[in-house]
């Protein structure tokens, strides 16, 4: 099969379904996207539960960084903490911007793959609840799940197996779903198999192909470390608004060598391969980049007791703002009070009332 120009005779056919939608929508008059966002990610089911430091150290674990692990020390460790007061919600980087923009009233949409098990109905239940539409795929591999232990010191340490996220692939990617939205969404965790990369690479076409927005969430710096290169020509070539955070910023700019670590300046340099950087600082001020203007927004102050998913949940709030047409200094300041309140609380999504506690303040 020609994986030249990475095109299926699966997803020719969707591409034409989906342009046939559209050509039905213009008819009607009615071109709005179905979709504020949409996302491509790793579906994980995040089991999160609090663990005293002796298991770390006694598990051989180091605190506060991201295991891949296999299919066995997955269930190793689920079977350690089998016992212990556990919270059981569906994650992933992307799942989880996704969910907390359901919350806040967008109109949402995810892909990914899962098992055909337990874990993987599990999922597309919880995110189902929450009004997400589900381009899911299955596959027969395990459902992936993160295991996240938290320590009295509220640091997480995170053990994921992939499993099905993995197996994704170009067959499996729902051309209508982004061609009906006006953001697309997805993070450097995808950037991972020989078949996400062809997916994901052809997703991009395909969102630029019909004008949708294209953000890019760099993730992790052990991402960036690992795809650097890549990572910069996405940015480069393809995607219209970056989210990263200092370090990752540092990593893929090539600071660190450079002795350059200095966040305005790391998100200026961001900003002129984009049109809009967006580059967090933990507590410190969040610094944006957009049309030749530097801004930066302070930080909410709150009480943290787990920082699972802040960054994901920065980006939604982020999103939102954008969504609801505010200005971009004031996106960053709803970016950083949706993420203040995530990790007020266990777990990596916002919480619920999280939309009436926004449209509070606004």
């Amino acid at each position: 099969m020609n994986r030249t120009n990475l095109q299926t005779d699966a997803v020719n056919d969707q591409q034409r379904d989906a342009e046939s939608d559209r050509a039905e929508l213009d008819q009607y008059g009615d071109t709005s996207p179905r979709y504020d966002v949409c996302g491509m990610g790793n579906p994980l089911v995040d089991i999160l539960t609090l663990v005293h430091d002796s298991f770390l150290e006694e598990n051989g674990l180091n605190r506060g960084i991201m295991h891949l692990i296999d299919k066995e020390r997955k269930n190793e460790l689920l079977g350690l903490v089998r016992d212990s007061n556990k919270t059981v919600e569906a994650g992933g980087s992307c799942p989880n911007t996704i969910a907390t923009l359901a919350l806040l009233g967008a109109r949402v949409a995810l892909t990914g793959k899962i098992g055909n098990d337990e874990h993987g109905r599990t999922f597309e239940q919880k995110i189902g609840e929450k009004g997400i539409a589900s381009y899911l795929r299955s596959d027969r591999l395990d459902t992936g799940v993160c295991t996240i232990l938290i320590t009295p010191d509220k640091e997480r340490t995170m053990n994921t197996y992939l499993g099905a996220c993995r197996e994704y692939s170009i067959d499996d990617l729902p051309v209508d779903m982004i061609q009906q939205s006006r953001f697309f969404y997805l993070t450097g965790y995808m950037w991972d198999t020989r078949k996400q990369k062809e997916a994901v690479s052809y997703a991009l076409e395909v969102a630029k192909k019909y004008g949708v927005k294209i953000v890019f969430d760099l993730a992790d710096p052990f991402a960036v470390e690992r795809h650097r290169v890549d990572f910069l020509r996405i940015i480069e070539q393809s995607a219209d608004i970056v989210f990263a955070n200092a370090q990752e910023a540092y990593l893929l700019l090539d600071a660190y060598a450079a002795g350059k670590k200095n966040v305005s300046e790391a998100t200026r340099s961001l900003g002129a391969l984009c049109e809009l950087a967006v580059v967090k600082n933990g507590v410190d001020d969040t610094h944006i980049y957009s049309k030749g203007t530097l801004i930066t927004v302070p930080s909410f102050q709150t009480d943290v007791q787990d920082t699972t998913g802040a960054g994901d949940n920065f980006a939604a709030g982020f999103l939102y703002g954008l969504i609801r047409g505010f200005p971009i200094e004031d996106c960053g300041r709803i970016a950083s009070f949706v993420a203040s309140k995530t990790i007020e609380k266990i777990g990596a999504q916002a919480p619920g009332n999280i939309r009436e506690r926004l449209e509070s303040i606004l």
